[in-house]
């Protein structure tokens, strides 16, 4: 393991050699660079947002795109990445209850604004007729696909917010949620490795009176089509398993993504290993989970 002290005289010597060849033309080019950097947060955000198996990251990246918004508080592909970095802070690094449900809530508010203000989707809303009610869900069930991605997070972000609320509340709210997310399965079914059949396999679980094979069909279809990605596996283990109080279930299925070999799909590694986290989490949990 290389020390802190030896990474810091590395990078001194390495600032000394440059220095050797420094000359105005590189002087320019390193302002120029750096300039542009500071005026491009999405790019930074981005770079962040790549590394963000380091909480560290995660914060920057939640830092530049808000730099981002503050200069243009519509752009879309801005705000939905701000409501992934709300959603990954809730679900896998934040441990307060009430934190998390704030994060939840401002992830859906954020991609809830993305869609509504969206060019496309508010031309699909000025076409539609009815009340206020009846028109906004009319244009969520036609919306284009280019806010397909702002739906989807929207509707995670809400779920996951009314997962600890009242049965009530999730009850009120469920004509929406099912609507944005169907839409989303009707334009892309394997949109963030089978993410709408994840959802509704969770969703579902959730809703009071429905059966649970409901879920069941969701979630074996998620498996099916994305066996790779963990977070099918996690999801289940943690809604579908624990709702029905199968704990051999999910302490097998939980056990068995704890020893996946993610450098096997390198594309999704990161992903894959918050939810190697997640699934420790569960297992560590486990008794109270299942009082």
């Amino acid at each position: 393991m290389i020390s802190y002290l030896q990474q810091n005289l590395f990078f001194t010597a390495l600032l000394f050699l440059l220095s050797l060849n420094w000359n105005c033309s590189s002087s320019k080019s390193i302002t120029a660079n750096k300039t542009e950097n500071t005026k491009n947060p999405i790019m930074e955000a981005t770079n962040y947002w790549n590394q963000r198996s380091n909480a560290e990251a995660i914060d920057k990246a939640e830092a530049h795109i808000n730099k981002a918004l503050e200069q243009n508080p519509n752009d879309f592909e801005s705000t939905i990445l701000l409501g992934k970095i709300k959603f990954t802070q809730a679900y896998f690094l934040e441990e307060n209850q009430s934190t998390k449900e704030l994060l939840f809530y401002e992830g859906q508010e954020i991609c809830k604004k993305g869609v509504l203000n969206h060019p496309d989707f508010i031309q699909v809303y000025n076409n539609t007729n009815g009340d206020s009610s009846t028109k906004l869900l009319s244009s969520l069930a036609n919306s284009p696909e280019s806010v397909l991605a702002g739906l989807y997070w929207w509707g995670q972000n809400l779920a996951h917010y009314l997962n600890n609320q009242s049965v009530i509340n999730r009850i009120n709210h469920r004509e929406l949620i099912e609507v944005i997310m169907h839409r989303v399965l009707a334009l892309d079914p394997g949109f963030d490795y089978s993410g709408p059949y994840r959802f509704f396999g969770m969703f579902y679980t959730k809703i009071p009176g429905l059966e649970i094979s409901q879920s069941l069909s969701y979630f074996n279809q998620a498996l099916k089509t994305n066996p790779n990605f963990l977070g099918n596996a996690v999801f289940t283990a943690e809604f579908l398993y624990q709702k029905s109080g199968n704990r051999e279930k999910f302490n097998q299925l939980l056990n068995d993504v704890l020893e996946i070999n993610l450098t096997k799909h390198p594309e999704i590694m990161t992903d894959n290993l918050f939810y190697q986290k997640r699934a420790q989490f569960l297992l560590e949990n486990e008794s109270s989970l299942f009082e």
